[in-house]
Formats: C-alpha cells, structure tokens, sequence
C-alpha cells in the first residue's frame, strides 16, 4: 500500500543513480525511509545509450529496496545544465524579469524557444545591484527524463539543478558556521564549488569530473572502461606527491599519477574560482572546505586538498539533521552519505520553503502536470453526475410509480363519473335540440308580430301620403294591391302549375274590404275601386275574388326582398294633373325610406309607372321592399 506522505528523490548524475525515499512526519520534520545507488558507467554520459541506462537502473533500484513512493523529485545531471551567476543593476521590482530576461538571451548558449530557464534573486550587493543564479537545461533533456521516469511508473513533480539542491540542504544542516564556507562537489564528469558567506551563496560549475580519471587510466591500461573503473573503486588513491614512495602495485601507481594530475587541474579551477569570488563577488578567504560527490571518496582527496588550499577539509554530511529510519544501517549509510548532497536537497523541497527554489519543468508538462492534478475534480465532478443523474432517475421513478398508483386510483373514481358524463351528453344534447326549437319557434312567433307590425306601418305611411296629396274636390287614396315573395311561404297563394312540372312565383292580391279592415284602405274607399279592364285585369279580379290565383309574376329574391303592387286614385282624371300620379307614387318611396322595418338601400320603386287615361278610376305602380331585420320568407 502506497503512503501518501513518501516521495523519492532521484539524482541522475553521469557515473550513478541516486534514490532515496522520505516520509514527511506530522511534525514536519524529514524522515529518511530507504536508500539506493546504481553505478550507469561510461553509457551513462552517452546520450545514445544515456535513457536506457538509466530505465533499467531506476527499474533495478526500485525491485531491490522495493520503493512504495511513485511521486518524485528529479536533479538534472550537472553536464546538462547551464548555470551561471549575474548581477543586475538596481532596478524597479516590475522590470526585474524583463532584465533577467535579457540576460538570459545573452548568457545562455542556446536560444530560448529551445531551453527550459529559471532563475532565483539570492541578494544584493552593498552598492545594491541584485545577485541572480541563472540556469537552463535544454527542453528535450528534460521531457526525456520525464519519458524515462514515467516508463518506471514514476511521476515527477519538479527539475532541480545539483548547485540549488546542493546549496539547499548545506543551509538546512549547516546553516550555523559563521565566515566563508566551500563545498566541492565532486562528480562523474564535472564539478560543482559552492561558497556560503553572510547568507549569500556563489556557485560555479568546472568541466573536471571522477571519469577523467578512469578514462586516462583505461587508456594507458589498455582496459575497457568499466574494468579500469573497478579498478579504480578498489586500488586507486590520490598520490600525496614525490615524498611518498610508490606503491609496487603497477595498477596503483598509475592510478594515483593519473588521478593526482586530474585533481591538481581541478584545484587550479577552484583556486582561480576564489580568486574570483573574492574580487568580483567582494567574498573572503574560505575558513573551510567540504567534500561532495562520488568521486571525493577516493583515499587521499581530503588531504590533497587541505595541503593544496591550507583550510579545514571534512566531509559533507546532508543527514545531519534528517531523520533517519531505525532500520538502515549508520555504518553502510555513512560510506555513501557525502554523495546524497543533492537527494536531501531535492527531499527539502516538499518540506518548507528553500533558500533556492528552482523548478526546471516545461510549459507542456506543466500544463500536463495541472490537468492531471485537475482530474480528480474531473472524476469526482463526473461521478458526481452520474450519481446525479442516478438520483434524478431514481427519484422520477418513483414519482412514475406513485403517479401511476394515484392514476389508478382516479380512474377507478372516474369510471362512474365518465358513465354520468355520457348520461349528461345525452341529455345536453336533447336540451340543445329542444332549445334549437324553442328559438326556431320563437323565430316564428317574432316573425308573425313582424308582418303585423309591417302591415300596420305601411298603413301609417299611406294614410300620411293621402292626407298630403288631397285637394278639394280630389281625395287620393292608396292601397296594397299586392303582395308577396317569390320563395313559397306563408305570404304566397299556392303556386299555379305551368303544365311543366315547374311553379311560377305567385303574388296574394289583398281584397279592398280586407285592406280596409287592416286600415290600409280608409272606410268607404272599397267601393270606388273598379276592376282593371282587360284580360289582365280579370285575371286579377278573378285573383281577387278567391284570393288564390293571378297570372302576374313578380321577381324576387330571398335576401328578405318583399315585392308589393300599390293601387291608387288616379288624380289626373279628366286631365286634372298629369304629374300628379308619378309625385303620389314617389312620396310613397320616399315615406317608404324613413320606415325603421326597411332598409332604404334596397327599397325602391320597380318597373314603370302604369299609363292611365283621364277616364281610368285608379292606376297602379310597384315596389320591393327590403325588409331590415333577418326574416325567412321561404
């Protein structure tokens, strides 16, 4: 079972592979759990062969101390890494990174677009320009230790650089010494010197590294590499000079020369370094030197360079102030610890904040590294709405379920109801129809007042027109000769047959005494009218007598057009007035017109008016009358 609290820190240096897992205790404190170190030999700073190498030694480590952390810290490989100190004039906070900037495109030996940079302000000096360590690593470098790392299931979180994590856990376990302090690193193939004076810390890289010293010896041997380097593990020493006699082992001899030459060029390089800390950097002479790095356990190095440099020379220890788990063993720890300077660096990173705090990881991973962080949100928001999405269909199923029981229910109450329902359509209906009729016979019995009302205004009207055209001597008079529809209906007389199976329209010849009784003619007026001569007019009279047959036809139509023959005195006889029949004929229309039962649009006078004679009694003329209110005249 993984512990959410391990980690790992790995050191990719060039000769070996460094691991070692940490546990952060409640206290905060850093507990060293277990540890490891694999040998990469010359293909480990080869670029062809350098990823294999190192899968298969992370891949070895982790099967033999059985490593639970998955999540780890990487340092770069120093021969990788550039890295370099500037100082930059006293400028405003916010232009700080734009100077950095500029000084890395001028520093930094490849272009930017290419390279992973970083930087980290360590102080100012007293004329108050700024310190600055500057580094970069190639982006490929880089994204292919994280292939390498992820390939063994590793997943990293930061890129330190050996100066910062070096210098990170020297403050942690020896941030007491006063006066100037140098740690030499040691490596593989190069050399890392770190000063720490006063807070501040200087650093430099030297191309000058342990593998010189197997490949010269190789060489000259004639061994392959990795034999001179067991070689070299097992019998090489640093020769003290020429007041020590040399060794009988030829194998020794030679190792000691070679590696006496290859450690007097890298004292030169750090003598020039603290002549130049001391006059660029404004640095003191170092009090003291530590030894770091694989390559400073070589018998004699101490010595060599405390007669070289004239200063106190001990060995680094980084877990002088880390915990360390009860069962690993102090004795075996104790003989590798001076290499895991970098490691406890690395592991500090997870505890609390870091004098240096550097992180060399490409945008594209960290946007990679942010979206893996995310997806747990992204799970748990996902399963979230699936849980959702379940409740919700839980839930509505169960409304479904009570919906369809209280369905049940009402239609077990409604059945009864939709029988009464039916019962009261059937009986809605059959008050619709009784109602239809009821309308139907008021209809009727509003139309039957109609007609009297009609006849009873007409009337009026001919009354008024007589009493208006009389002149002494000359009463006029005016009734309804006839009058009807051309529709079959409760106005016409029954329809005389033509012999063709078809019906003429007839017209109800109203009898004078009739008219008189329904006071359209004044009493005493029946007996001045005279029959009309001719066929026509004892067609009519005949129609008169029984009040059921003429031969006149009339149009008609059935938008309540009401056609009427008017009867009147005629007023020109013995050639009295010749106008005055056509003037008592438009003062009927004209009176006609102001009746509130007709609509004046369509009533009035039809055909022309009847020629008379002087000796004639009365004359006719006709009209249509448009009934106002809807009638049914069929």
């Amino acid at each position: 079972m993984l512990n959410s609290k391990s980690f790992l820190s790995l050191d990719f240096g060039a000769g070996s592979l460094k691991m070692a897992e940490f546990e952060l205790e409640e206290a905060g404190a850093l507990l060293l759990k277990q540890y490891g170190t694999k040998s990469l030999g010359l293909e480990g700073s080869q670029e062809a062969a350098r990823d294999t190498v190192l899968r298969k030694a992370i891949q070895e480590l982790m099967a033999e101390k059985a490593f639970g952390a998955r999540k780890a810290n990487v340092c770069a490989p120093g021969f990788h890494v550039f890295s370099k100190f500037v100082k930059l004039p006293p400028v405003d906070a916010s232009k700080v990174t734009q100077i950095i900037q500029y000084e890395a495109q001028q520093n930094v030996p490849f272009p930017l677009e290419e390279v992973v940079w970083d930087y980290q302000i360590l102080g100012t000096t007293p004329s108050g320009e700024l310190e600055v360590l500057l580094v970069a690593i190639k982006a490929d470098v880089v994204e292919g230790l994280f292939r390498t790392a992820e390939a063994t299931g590793l997943r990293l979180q930061l890129v330190d650089v050996s100066p910062a994590a070096l210098c990170n856990a020297f403050r942690f376990n020896y941030g007491d010494l006063e006066g100037c302090t140098m740690l030499l690193d040691i490596g593989a193939k190069t050399s890392n010197l770190l000063f720490f004076e006063k807070g501040k810390v200087y650093s430099r890289g030297i191309n000058i590294g342990a593998n010189s010293i197997t490949q010269d010896f190789a060489a000259e041997a004639k061994m392959k590499f990795a034999e001179a380097d067991k070689v070299k593990i097992a019998e090489g020493f640093v020769s003290l000079g020429g007041a020590y006699e040399e060794p009988e082992n030829p194998h020794q001899a030679a190792i000691s020369k070679i590696a006496r030459q290859v450690m007097t060029r890298l004292h030169i390089q750090v003598n020039q370094t603290i002549q130049f800390y001391r006059g660029q950097q404004g640095g003191s002479a170092p009090q003291r030197l530590f030894l770091a790095g694989g390559a400073s356990v070589m018998p004699y190095t101490a010595q060599f360079f405390a007669e070289k440099l004239n200063v106190p020379v001990e060995y680094f220890n980084p877990f002088r102030n880390v915990q360390i788990d009860p069962a690993i063993n102090l004795e075996e720890l104790a003989r590798v610890a001076h290499s895991f300077g970098e490691i406890v660096g690395l592991g500090l990173r997870n505890v609390a904040q870091c004098p240096v705090e550097l992180n060399l990881v490409p945008k594209s991973i960290r946007k990679r590294q942010q979206l893996d962080q995310k997806k747990p949100y992204f799970i748990a928001a996902v399963f979230s709405l699936v849980l959702m999405v379940f409740a919700y269909g839980w839930f509505y199923d169960r409304v479904a379920d009570v919906k369809a029981a209280s369905l049940a229910e009402i239609n077990r109450d409604v059945e009864p109801l939709a029988a009464s329902e039916a019962e009261l359509l059937k009986h809605e209906g059959q008050i619709k129809q009784t109602k239809e009729e009821l309308d139907m016979f008021g209809t009727w019995m509003r139309q039957r007042f109609y007609w009297a009302d009609l006849l009873t205004n007409v009337a009026t009207i001919l009354l008024d027109v007589e009493r208006k055209h009389s002149r002494p001597g000359v009463e006029a008079g005016v009734w309804i000769e006839k009058f009807g529809t051309s529709t079959a209906g409760a106005l016409q007389a029954t329809p005389e047959s033509t012999g063709e199976g078809e019906s003429k329209p007839y017209w109800m010849m109203m009898d004078p005494k009739l008219l008189e009784r329904y006071g359209l003619l004044r009493p005493g007026m029946s007996a001045m009218m005279q029959p009309s001569t001719g066929a026509e007019g004892d067609t009519n009279a005949a129609a008169g007598t029984d009040g059921t047959k003429t031969t006149t036809a009339a149009s008609s139509d059935t938008n309540n057009i009401v056609n009427v023959t008017f009867q009147a005195v005629n007023l020109n006889r013995n050639g009295r007035d010749p106008a005055a029949n056509g003037n008592l004929a438009y003062a009927v229309r004209d009176a006609l017109w102001e009746s509130p039962l007709l609509d004046k649009a369509d009533t009035d006078l039809s055909g022309e008016l009847q020629n008379t004679v002087q000796s004639d009694v009365t004359f006719s003329f006709g009209m249509k009358l448009k009934l106002k209110p809807p009638v049914n005249l069929k």
